[in-house]
């Protein structure tokens, strides 16, 4: 079980690990970490991928985080400049760009991606592994090998089949075996999240996410998901199941607070900023076409504060 109770701010990834009755949210910029910058990537100066991935783990361990999905260099860069510590690809919001719908992306094209999002910023990146971008242990255990060459620190496989159904069990947790196994071999720690399906397609069964979860976990995953969960007690159910750290999908109707205090350590957002965005985007260009008003329109004059 994850602890619950009240929640305070504090900066930084070396918040203190302990977790009494108070869980700490770890929601400023990594500043004074006295972690060298020396980079691998890009010329203006960033961590090695070997600390981003002992700054990512470290996260896991101490205050509870949020970790938002970027869908671009740019929206990277930007979450970075509002002070998140660590990111993670949407799928959904990656397939967007390219013009697609989720689950029309081909691992080559994500690896090209997770490149131009680990050299953008000073952030542990985590992927979006799909499937794994294939049914069989090997397939998972390449994607994690290939992204983690292009600069990732982390990545999630789940156990959804785009033949449109879950795999057995048995078959699920050799996928996620394999990709430990993968993780394992980088000789720094690579963070492997397992995601159990269910509750997004059509099948809300808590029962069975939980032994999902508890089946992955027992293979070694590093961090359990669940996206779908509706409520806090959900959420709660499903943290006292497993002991490692797990993520949740953020939902409207759920605060930060709320998921933290039924014992989540790690909140994500999926593809939502994405339509954020882009909602916005649609509905100013509507009004240019049926209005002829251009006062939604932005100006980019915190452009330069985010990217300078």
């Amino acid at each position: 079980m994850r602890g619950a109770g009240r929640l305070r701010m504090v900066s930084g990834p070396n918040a203190p690990p302990a977790r009494s009755n108070q869980p700490l949210l770890s929601v400023g910029p990594n500043r004074g970490t006295g972690i060298p910058r020396a980079s691998v990537w890009q010329s203006r100066g960033v961590s090695t991928q070997e600390e981003r991935a002992a700054r990512f783990q470290a996260l896991h361990a101490g205050a509870p985080f949020v970790i938002p999905n970027p869908w671009d260099a740019g929206s990277a860069r930007v979450l970075e400049a509002l002070g998140f510590n660590a990111l993670a690809t949407t799928s959904s919001g990656f397939a967007f760009t390219l013009g697609r719908l989720d689950g029309n992306v081909a691992l080559d094209e994500v690896v090209q991606h997770v490149g131009l999002l680990a050299g953008a910023v000073d952030l542990p990146i985590s992927v979006d592994l799909e499937n794994g971008f294939g049914s069989e242990p090997a397939h998972a255990a390449a994607a994690v090998t290939r992204v983690a060459e292009a600069g990732a620190v982390g990545g999630s496989i789940e156990d959804w089949d785009p033949a449109g159904h879950l795999y057995e069990l048995p078959h699920a947790v050799e996928r996620v075996a394999a990709a430990v196994e993968a993780a394992g071999g980088f000789g720094w720690p690579f963070t492997l999240t397992a995601r159990a399906e269910n509750h997004i397609r059509g099948n809300p069964d808590l029962d069975d996410t939980m032994a999902r979860l508890q089946a992955f976990e027992q293979a070694g995953a590093d961090v359990l998901y669940a996206p779908g969960l509706e409520s806090a007690p959900e959420i709660r159910a499903v943290c006292e199941a497993v002991s490692k750290p797990v993520n949740v999908l953020a939902r409207r109707g759920l605060s930060t607070a709320e998921i933290v205090g039924a014992g989540a350590q790690r909140i994500s957002v999926g593809g939502a900023l994405t339509w954020t965005a882009v909602n916005a985007f649609a509905e100013a260009a509507t009004e240019i076409a049926e209005r002829g008003d251009y006062s939604a329109l932005g100006d980019g004059s915190r452009i330069s504060s985010w990217l300078g």
